[in-house]
């Protein structure tokens, strides 16, 4: 009996049936147990088990699928679960009745419907003989296994994309972009004729055969992505690594960034955030670095990581540079490697709070591990990420300033250790308001004293300002004795020269004389 239901045998008669016009709408969303009609010839299906997903097939993809086909008193006439193997097909190409054709369209991956397809959209007036009698109206328990997508790229037949596996993105390359591929060209017998793992190119200037830059155009997930930053094509980013979400820094945002800046030739001139050193900090649109930087960095995602490639009129212009580690020469198209990490830009509140608290607790470890420097750094960062308390709470507020208070403590001890007695001084009098007339004088000079708005009294501010002071001041009077004491044993010296100069012309005129 299984060999009496072959769909294959039916092509002819569909070639003939696919002269009708028959309409077709879409079916609504079924719940299971729930029968609707499909279209407007008594196609009927009913849903015995939800699908995966939104996608459904599409006239042309090979789809594979589970079936028992039964008349409507229940007689069964065949049955691929009884074979124990899939039925495949191509959809939509008149290998199978039409109510197939039109049924599985709307079926999602792994859903089980049951369709009752009558006569007119089956086997006809004519039937199946002998399982099948004329005029029969038929009933399908199918499942969609899965299917594999074919799609005429050019839509004249020319050329056909049979998706393997999808994509995980929903982009598409365009021409500027660079893309890294596998593949392998065949014959229809399939003879090898070229084969290549991890082969790089750009869209636009193609690869091996025009057909390929075509379907690459249609394909997802591209690996890398070059964009133009600027309308002059004079800053172009190509992204490395996709970020997360859909967010980006506006102007005025604190940013942090890992990245490397190289000359042409490979010469490293800036390298940030690697290596234990910490990010760097800017706030965009704000000239605090090059144009190009500023301008490819609020076009990146959390996350992102991205090369830059900026001409001299978006770098450095025509002028020579010092940088951290190189100089950069007059008129220098410059490249960047750049990781954008989680700021303040995409944080709220709450998360600025505790992301301060976590920095606190790294400056504390470095702390205890004798690393004062990098604690400091900690600190000032912490300190940094809740500065702006204007968006905070009541209560948040009383968390951002405890947290304030503690973190300039804290660095303010860091700075005692590196004998840095000045910023030591400033932190303290960041947190207390009582400034003696002779502190006041000697703190004008550098007149960004910022806070004493925090805490009016804070003994340990007022002590390790104490330290900090006297510590200076001890400095400052080292100095003064060395100079004294110095300008002092000059004029010993200088007086003992002279007498003894007095004694030797002394001694001349006694011998000149005898």
């Amino acid at each position: 009996m299984e060999d009496d239901f072959d769909f294959p045998a039916v092509k002819q008669m569909n070639k003939e049936m696919m002269e009708d016009n028959i309409p077709y709408d879409a079916p609504v969303t079924l719940k299971v147990g729930e029968e609707k009609e499909i279209g407007n010839q008594g196609l009927k299906k009913k849903l015995l088990k939800e699908g995966e997903g939104w996608e459904t097939p599409d006239n042309g993809d090979e789809v594979e699928v589970h079936y028992t086909g039964t008349l409507l008193d229940g007689t069964k006439f065949d049955s691929s679960r009884d074979r124990g193997t899939p039925f495949k097909f191509t959809l939509g190409q008149g290998q199978v009745i039409k109510g197939w054709d039109h049924g599985i369209k709307t079926m999602k991956k792994g859903e089980n419907a049951l369709f009752t397809i009558p006569a007119a959209l089956a086997y006809g007036e004519s039937g199946s003989p002998p399982t099948i009698p004329p005029n029969a109206t038929l009933q399908f328990d199918v499942q969609l296994l899965s299917w594999v997508s074919v799609k005429d790229i050019c839509k004249d037949g020319g050329i056909f994309k049979k998706i393997v596996k999808k994509g995980d993105k929903w982009e598409n390359p365009k021409d500027l972009d660079e893309v890294l591929v596998n593949y392998e060209v065949r014959l229809e017998d399939g003879t090898l004729v070229a084969k290549s793992d991890g082969m790089e190119f750009t869209v636009r200037d193609g690869h091996f055969c025009p057909a390929l830059s075509k379907v690459v155009k249609t394909m997802k997930k591209a690996e890398k992505t070059v964009s133009n930053i600027t309308n002059d094509k004079k800053v172009v980013k190509k992204i490395l690594k996709e970020g997360e979400g859909y967010e980006r820094p506006n102007e005025g945002a604190i940013v942090q960034v890992k990245l490397i800046g190289r000359l042409h030739d490979g010469t490293i001139f800036i390298r940030k955030g690697y290596d234990d050193t910490e990010p760097y900090e800017f706030k965009t649109d704000e000239e605090q670095v090059i144009d190009g930087l500023d301008r490819a960095v609020m076009t990146m995602k959390k996350g992102e990581v991205a090369f830059l490639t900026i001409k001299p009129e978006y770098a450095f212009g025509s002028t020579e540079s010092k940088q951290e580690l190189a100089a950069v020469p007059p008129n220098a198209t410059v490249n960047y490697e750049i990781e954008l990490e989680k700021e303040s830009w995409d944080m709220n509140t709450q998360e600025k709070i505790e992301a301060a608290g976590k920095k606190k607790e790294e400056g504390n470890t470095f702390f205890k591990a004798g690393k004062y420097l990098k604690a400091a750094k900690r600190y000032e960062k912490a300190a940094k990420l809740i500065e702006y308390d204007t968006s905070f709470g009541e209560e948040e507020k009383k968390q951002a300033k405890a947290l304030k208070v503690s973190c300039n403590l804290n660095n303010a001890a860091c700075k005692l250790k590196l004998k840095d007695y000045k910023q030591a001084e400033k932190l303290c009098t960041k947190i207390d308001g009582c400034i003696c007339e002779g502190m006041m004088m000697m703190m004008m000079a550098e007149s960004l004293l910022q806070v004493l708005e925090m805490e009016s009294r804070n003994l340990k501010a007022l002590y390790r300002r104490a330290q900090a002071y006297i510590n200076e001041k001890m400095k400052e009077y080292n100095k003064k004795d060395a100079k004294f004491y110095g300008h002092m044993f000059a004029k010993l010296i200088n007086s003992k020269q002279q007498q003894q100069q007095q004694q030797e012309m002394q001694s001349m005129s006694i011998d000149s004389k005898a």
